[in-house]
């Protein structure tokens, strides 16, 4: 098998050909023509049930994740199809409650009327020994968002499958190439490819990837029923830039790193986690299934408005509220009602030059 560069420069390749672009551009098509068959089988008929852009994708990241993918319009995208397609009234669902703010929500709101029976519990556990009993979806998110804790995933997988649910990962903090949750026991990886996959802060992307072709089927009609679809031309886009996320992620670990380093034992700073750090809590159950480490940390500073002048003083660090770009940026997650520390800092180290931003941060600290 391919290594991770090779296989994010050339996934979803076709044949090479004399006098064809390296990678064919984007399919623009509302209706396509039809055969004059009552037999469509396998070929495209309307853009809103598949287009070749679409499948280049999929192709790539399913191989990256081990399974099937489908590409959705978000992450929030990605995680509503889920839940919508395999949630029916009443039934049990199991959630972390240190999770990314907006899934919780989605339930809460948006799936009110199943009346769902929601069990939550924090990533790092501990797990009672009946939480997953008559559950029909088990979703986790490891590292967490915007904690950092991580759970074991194949542990909990075999525990919810005993249990006769469905174990789902939100894989968005970790990537593919990060950790393979497919390989570890997870039936459906979901993440929101806004973040490190697209990398550059200007697409809005997600994807499911499974492992049963049943279950990809139906999670296929229901987005081609409810119209989730991706754009082929930001599909295209994101396609193009996934062929530097191995270089990326390399330099963003690179960062994060040295600057976990940096900020172990401030003065003006506390709580630094970063789960490929020996002495982070998550280190060791996250060195057995992580395959590498990604660029997102996180610490505290004393209040809000330390943390608005850390950023006015910081030259390089913008404030923004996603992750796994090539710029560094700061997310103050209390702003948006995570149960978190008013100075509590989700910070996604970029791909500038590891001495600059270090020096960077420190100076904006000290100014």
């Amino acid at each position: 098998m391919y290594g991770d560069g090779t296989r994010c420069v050339h996934g979803g390749e076709t044949e090479p050909a004399a006098g064809e672009s390296f990678m064919p551009g984007p399919v623009f098509a509302a209706p396509y023509h039809l055969g004059g068959s009552d037999r469509l089988g396998d070929t495209d008929f309307y853009g809103r049930g598949g287009n070749p852009t679409w499948r280049a994708l999929e192709t790539a990241v399913g191989d990256l994740d081990g399974g099937t993918c489908l590409l959705l319009p978000s992450g929030m995208a990605a995680i509503g199809t889920l839940l919508r397609a395999v949630l029916h009234a009443g039934d049990v669902l199991v959630l972390p409650t240190d999770g990314y703010y907006a899934t919780r929500e989605f339930v809460r709101t948006e799936l009110a009327e199943l009346h769902l029976r929601v069990r939550e519990v924090p990533t790092a556990g501990p797990f009672p020994d009946d939480v997953f009993d008559g559950a029909r979806l088990v979703l986790l998110e490891t590292p967490s968002n915007p904690g950092l804790d991580v759970c074991d995933i194949a542990a909990l997988a075999e525990r919810a499958h005993a249990a006769g649910a469905l174990l789902a990962v939100d894989n968005t903090t970790a990537t593919p190439l990060g950790q393979r949750p497919l390989e570890l026991g997870a039936d459906v990886v979901v993440a929101s490819d806004t973040k490190a996959l697209c990398g550059h802060s200007d697409l809005l992307l997600g994807h499911v990837s499974v492992r049963d072709e049943e279950l990809a089927r139906l999670l296929g009609r229901v987005r081609t029923l409810s119209g989730a679809i991706p754009a082929p031309f930001e599909t295209w886009l994101a396609h193009r830039s996934m062929a530097t996320l191995d270089l990326r992620l390399a330099r963003q670990a690179e960062n994060a790193a040295a600057l976990a380093e940096a900020l172990s034992g401030h003065a003006d700073v506390t709580g630094v986690r970063w789960p490929g750090m020996p002495s982070d809590p998550a280190h060791e159950v996250a060195s057995r299934q992580m395959r590498r480490w990604g660029g997102v940390l996180r610490f505290e500073l004393r209040d809000a408005e330390a943390v608005e002048r850390f950023v006015n003083r910081s030259h390089l660090v913008s404030g923004a509220t996603s992750f796994g770009g090539v710029h560094s940026t700061v997310d103050r997650r209390a702003q948006w009602g995570d149960p978190v520390p008013d100075g509590f800092v989700r910070f996604s180290a970029g791909c500038e030059d590891p001495a600059d931003l270090v020096a960077d941060v420190l100076a904006a600290l000290r100014r």
